[in-house]
């Protein structure tokens, strides 16, 4: 082993312990990225075909989440026409007080005033 010592100034500087001591991480790093890729190797189909199914389960569960997703403000928004329908609209589904128009304005399926829709919101 040949014996070096590394030049620089104190916050650089290496010293023959320091060297051996990274030596034996990076064989520690080397022998277990070894062990990892043989056991991947070992059970893994080939990565372009785990790669493609990865990327076709990734679009499956994106397309069923936006699909529940607008489901759901679908339902939000026809229960508000309900309550248009029913003379309840605008009227807050917890303290029964009316919701803010600018609320109203932005979201306009709310069914909860500010306060409450906090309240609820921190109740998760």
């Amino acid at each position: 082993m040949v014996n070096h010592q590394i030049i620089g100034d104190r916050n650089t500087t290496l010293s023959i312990e320091d060297l051996a001591a990274l030596r034996e991480n990076l064989h520690e790093q080397r022998l277990f990225r070894q062990e990892q890729l043989q056991q991947i190797a070992g059970t893994a189909t080939p990565r372009t075909d785990a790669l493609l199914a990865r990327q076709a389960t990734s679009q499956i569960e994106v397309r069923v989440k936006l699909a529940a997703s607008a489901r759901m403000v679908l339902a939000d928004v026809e229960a508000a026409l309900t309550r248009m329908d029913d003379g309840r609209y605008g009227a807050c589904h917890l303290c029964r007080r009316p919701i803010n128009r600018e609320r109203l304005m932005i979201v306009p399926q709310a069914r909860y005033c500010a306060r409450c829709q906090q309240v609820r919101e921190a109740g998760r």
